[in-house]
C-alpha cells in the first residue's frame, strides 16, 4: 500500500504522489512569534513533524520548509508594552520556541525563514498583482487584493462569495473597494515604532499576513509545490487567500494537497485565556515530560478534534511507561528494521493510512505484550525502532523510568515550587495534589525545616 492523504482541497484521501519523483516539497504555516508557544501550537507542530518524518521513512527527499511571522500588529504591541524592539522580542520567543518543541523531539525543517528577511520578495509579489489588475492601492494608503477579479476564490473552504456576502460590512476609511478583499501592504502609522516600517514603491509600511506565506513558500519551494499544512483554523480566510495571491500571480496551480490538522480543546471546551483553560508548553511540562506530551498526541488522529485534560496526560504517561517497561533490562540489538515482520506491516499500513499514529501505536503494543511474554529481543528491537519513526523510545528504559516518567530536575525543581508556592497560599488541597503527582511518578518529597528535598520511590 502507498501513502494515501486527506487532501482538503478535494475534500477526499488520494493516494499521494509528488510532483518531482522521489523529492517532496512541503510548507507549513508556523508562529507568529510574540509570545510563547500553547499547547494548540504544540498540537501542529507534532502533525507534522509525524507527518515529514514518515515521509523521509518512506523514501522520500524532503524539503520541509516552516515559517516564522516576526511583523504583526500582536508582536508590534507586545514590544511596545515590554519597551524592547521588535528584533529583540522575536528572537527571544523563536529561542523559547526552540527549547519547547526541542523538549517533545519536534525536528527543525529544512528552512524557518522569518518573515521580514523576505519583504523584497513580497514586495515584488505585490507589485505583479498590481500589473495583473489584481490589487490596487487604496485611498488609506493600504495595497488590497480584489478578490471579486480572482475567479477560483472559495475552491479550499467550500465558501461561495454569495455565502461570503452574508452580512458583509465595509469598515470606515478602510479603503476598500469591496468587503472581501484583504490586504497586501499595510500603509505605516504614526504612532508605530520606525522598526516596524519598510520602505516601499507603495509608501512606508509592512507586509499583510496573507502574502508573506505566499512568498517565502514560492522563494523556498517554487510557484507549484506538493504539500502545504497548518491548523483547521487557517483554512479561511489564511490559505484561501494564499491561494488566491499565489496562483493569481503565477497563473498555475499553487498546492497539490492541503493538510489541516483539527482544532484543540481543554477539558472538551474551546481553549481561551478569557476561559482560564490556557496552557503554554512550559506550562504542561512543569508536570509532564516532553516525551510524555509527545506520545499523548500521537494517540490522536492529527485530524481529528484533540481533548487536552490531565486525566488524559496521566493515562497517557502510564501508557508510555508500559512501553518502556518492555525494553526495561534488555540489551536491545542493533539490526536493521524488518519491514516483513506482521507488526511492522501492520505499523506500516497504518502510517500510509494518512498519518494513522493511533494506528501505529496499536501495533507497537502488540509488539511489547510480545516482548514481555517471551523476552524476543528481534521484537524488542523492532519496538524501539518503530518508536525512533515517531519519535518515542529512545531514552534508556531504566532512566526513564526512574527519572518519574521523564521528569527531570528541572521540572521536578518547579513542581516542589509551585507546591511551596500554593502551601504559602493555604492551598493546601493545590500542594497534596502535587506530592502525589509526584509520587505517582516515582518520586518522593521529604520536608524539613531547612526545605523540601526529594528521593527515587
Amino acid at each position: 500500500m502507498s501513502l494515501r492523504i486527506y487532501n482538503s482541497l478535494t475534500r477526499s484521501v488520494q493516494q499521494f504522489a509528488p510532483i518531482m519523483p522521489g523529492q517532496v516539497r512541503m510548507y507549513v504555516c508556523g508562529m507568529t512569534i510574540y509570545d510563547l508557544c500553547h499547547v494548540g501550537h504544540a498540537r501542529m507542530m507534532m502533525a507534522f513533524d509525524v507527518a515529514q518524518r514518515w515521509l523521509k521513512q518512506s523514501g522520500y527527499s524532503v524539503t520541509y520548509v516552516r515559517n516564522i511571522t516576526d511583523i504583526d500588529d500582536k508582536i508590534i504591541k507586545r514590544a511596545l508594552e515590554r519597551g524592547i524592539t521588535i528584533r529583540a522580542l522575536t528572537d527571544e520567543m523563536i529561542a523559547a520556541m526552540h527549547r519547547d518543541i526541542g523538549a517533545m523531539g519536534i525536528e527543525r525543517p529544512t528552512h524557518e525563514p522569518r518573515a521580514t528577511d523576505y519583504v523584497g520578495e513580497m514586495l515584488g509579489l505585490i507589485s505583479k498583482l498590481e500589473r495583473k489588475g489584481l490589487a490596487y492601492r487604496a485611498s488609506n494608503g493600504d495595497v488590497n487584493f480584489s478578490v471579486r477579479k480572482f475567479a477560483g476564490y472559495g475552491k479550499l473552504s467550500g465558501k461561495s462569495l454569495d455565502d461570503l456576502r452574508a452580512g458583509e460590512r465595509v469598515a470606515v476609511d478602510d479603503g476598500k473597494q469591496d468587503p472581501l478583499d484583504f490586504v497586501l501592504w499595510k500603509a505605516a502609522k504614526a504612532d508605530e515604532p520606525e522598526d516596524a516600517k519598510y520602505p516601499s514603491e507603495f509608501g512606508s509600511g509592512r507586509p499583510g499576513w496573507h502574502i508573506e506565506c505566499s512568498a517565502m513558500s514560492c522563494a523556498l519551494l517554487g510557484e507549484h509545490f506538493d504539500i502545504h499544512g497548518g491548523g483547521l483554523d487557517l483554512q479561511f480566510p489564511h490559505h484561501e487567500n494564499e491561494i488566491a495571491q499565489s496562483e493569481g500571480a503565477s497563473g498555475q496551480p499553487f498546492v497539490n494537497v492541503w493538510m489541516h490538522n483539527g482544532f484543540l480543546n481543554v477539558d472538551n471546551e474551546k481553549m481561551s485565556k478569557s476561559e482560564g483553560n490556557f496552557f503554554t508548553i512550559q506550562d504542561v511540562m512543569k508536570r509532564f515530560d516532553g516525551e510524555t506530551l509527545r506520545y499523548f498526541m500521537l494517540r490522536t488522529h492529527y485530524r481529528s478534534p484533540f481533548n487536552f485534560s490531565d486525566t488524559n496526560l496521566e493515562d497517557a504517561r502510564s501508557a508510555l511507561r508500559r512501553l518502556y517497561t518492555a525494553l526495561d533490562g534488555l540489551q536491545v540489538p542493533e539490526i536493521e528494521l524488518d519491514w516483513n515482520h506482521p507488526q511492522a506491516v501492520e505499523f506500516q499500513a497504518a502510517m500510509d493510512d494518512d498519518f494513522n499514529t493511533p494506528g501505529a501505536l496499536a501495533a507497537l503494543f502488540e509488539l511489547a505484550t510480545q516482548v514481555n511474554r517471551t523476552g524476543s529481543l528481534t521484537d524488542a528491537a523492532l519496538l524501539k525502532q518503530l518508536g525512533a519513526v515517531l519519535g518515542v523510545l529512545q531514552q534508556a528504559p531504566r532512566q526513564y523510568l526512574q527519572a518519574g516518567s521523564g521528569l527531570d530536575e528541572a521540572a521536578i525543581a518547579l513542581q516542589i515550587e509551585a507546591r511551596a508556592q500554593a502551601k504559602a497560599a493555604r492551598d493546601f488541597v493545590a500542594a497534596d495534589r502535587i506530592r502525589a503527582e509526584l509520587l505517582s511518578a516515582g518520586i518522593v518529597l521529604q520536608d524539613s525545616p531547612a526545605g523540601t528535598t526529594w528521593m527515587k520511590a
